[in-house]
């Protein structure tokens, strides 16, 4: 079963992958060596689709904050150009008669230039923009920590049936072995003169119908171990064959962490990535009502530049350069004093986004308050049929010892060998699924709670 620090690690690793998004590989590299469950959740963050998928919209993100910061920083922009006619198309003007005809342009000229711009004041829009910019990323990070949860949780519940399904081979193998040493020992007492043929029947019958549930036992391990590997991210090739060779190396075993409702419902209200995101989607509502405003307001902007182009007129002039060149500098101010509602209309919408989401989480925190009990109530019910299944199995056996040694004495019967040999197959499949049970049920009061996720105000 995985630790807590395990798990806490886990997220540690979440939040190393951020900054080099992109570097991990989109198919896990398969190994035949048996996987632990921290190993297998260590694999999921590296290459589960669903978190590689998730890193990509970090990456969205990431560049759109990039564009909302651009509105307020200084933009440098480079501009050049080239012309080149034909020297009839250019028309030429003499002032006096007899004078030679002046041309006011070259059949070729150039220019270029660079041109530095800054947005002053935009009726706070552009402080607005460098909040939006930090609250874009910030709010991409806790949707994509929720995604990793989601996905480690699946692969958790995956490597538990994996689990599972090897414990009820086990126990569908024990059912078999006992059913064949009970057809044995019935034969050779039939041989014996002791037992009738229908004995021998029966305990045949019963073998019979114990090989299915074997054989389907078996089939639920191929399954299981073909969704974990889709889970991790691997590539499950057609010469890896039907069984494929996904190994686990841990048991199914009894935990027992301890938490009390109010403190898990206070853990799921402080910790829960999803409340963290709609926090930051609240504060970008805001931040939208501020830039729709900002409409109301002048927008001022400074620039500088400098140029240098190629001489204007066709003939030389003595002093004059081949080319011209020198500085600009300017200010530029809008004001759009009326405009029929439309900045009026653009802040009563954006008013509108704001109050849905304070609605959206509101009702998202009473569902998350919802999943909490119903994730407790779930992992108190597995506690309980756990302690209730404790010594289900010592008992089993006990009657089944008890059963034989009473058939062999002449005092008990066929068919009370049989049944305790099906109440022991019966327990020990229970006790396996009640683990399993157990270990799944606190994994999603985990999840439910938001242990792990590193949420950052």
């Amino acid at each position: 079963m995985m630790s807590k620090k395990a798990w806490v690690l886990g997220w540690g690793l979440v939040a190393a992958l951020v900054p080099v998004l992109g570097a991990a590989e989109p198919m896990a590299a398969w190994s035949t060596e048996p996987l632990t469950m921290d190993a297998a959740l260590t694999v999921a963050l590296a290459h589960s689709p669903a978190i590689l998928k998730s890193q990509q919209d970090l990456q969205e993100a990431h560049g759109i904050s990039l564009q909302q910061r651009a509105v307020y920083l200084p933009k440098l922009n480079a501009s050049g150009a080239f012309n080149a006619q034909d020297d009839g198309k250019i028309e030429a003007v003499s002032f006096a008669p007899g004078q030679p005809a002046v041309k006011f342009q070259t059949d070729k000229n150039w220019n270029a230039g660079l041109q530095l711009s800054q947005p002053v004041y935009a009726g706070g829009k552009l402080k607005s923009a460098g909040r939006a910019a930090k609250l874009t990323g910030e709010a991409a990070l806790a949707q994509h920590q929720t995604v990793v949860a989601d996905a480690l949780l699946e692969v958790r519940t995956a490597y538990l049936d994996v689990l599972l399904a090897a414990e009820q081979i086990g126990t569908q193998e024990a059912s078999v072995r006992l059913l064949e040493q009970e057809l044995t020992d019935t034969r050779r007492r039939f041989e014996a003169g002791t037992v009738p043929r229908f004995n021998v029947l029966r305990a045949e019958v019963e073998l019979a119908n114990a090989r299915p549930r074997l054989i389907k036992a078996r089939n639920a391990l191929r399954n299981t171990k073909n969704q974990l590997a889709t889970l991790l991210g691997y590539r499950v090739s057609a010469d890896l064959g039907e069984n494929i060779p996904l190994n686990t190396a841990d048991r199914l075993t009894a935990s027992a962490p301890t938490v009390e409702l109010a403190a898990a419902l206070a853990r799921g209200q402080q910790q829960r990535s999803e409340l963290e995101a709609l926090r930051k989607f609240i504060q970008l509502r805001s931040e939208d009502i501020v830039q729709a405003r900002a409409d109301y307001y002048p927008h001022l902007s400074v620039g500088a530049g400098y140029g240098s182009q190629s001489r204007t007129f066709g003939t030389p002039v003595p002093g004059l350069n081949e080319e011209s060149h020198g500085w600009t500098a300017g200010a530029q101010l809008n004001w759009s004093i009326w405009d029929f509602g439309l900045t009026k209309g653009k802040v009563q919408a954006a008013q509108a986004r704001k109050t849905k989401a304070d609605l959206e989480r509101e009702d998202v925190a009473r569902r998350i308050d919802l999943q909490v009990r119903t994730a407790y109530s779930g992992w108190t019910e597995a506690k309980d049929i756990l302690s209730a299944q404790q010594r289900v199995i010592e008992q089993g056996e006990e009657a089944l010892r008890l059963a034989v040694a009473r058939s062999e004495a002449g005092t008990g019967t066929q068919l009370d060998v049989l049944g305790a040999q099906t109440a022991l197959t019966e327990a020990r499949n229970t006790f396996s699924l009640a683990l399993r049970d157990h270990a799944v049920a606190w994994a999603r009061l985990e999840r439910a709670m938001g242990d792990g996720v590193v949420v950052k105000r």
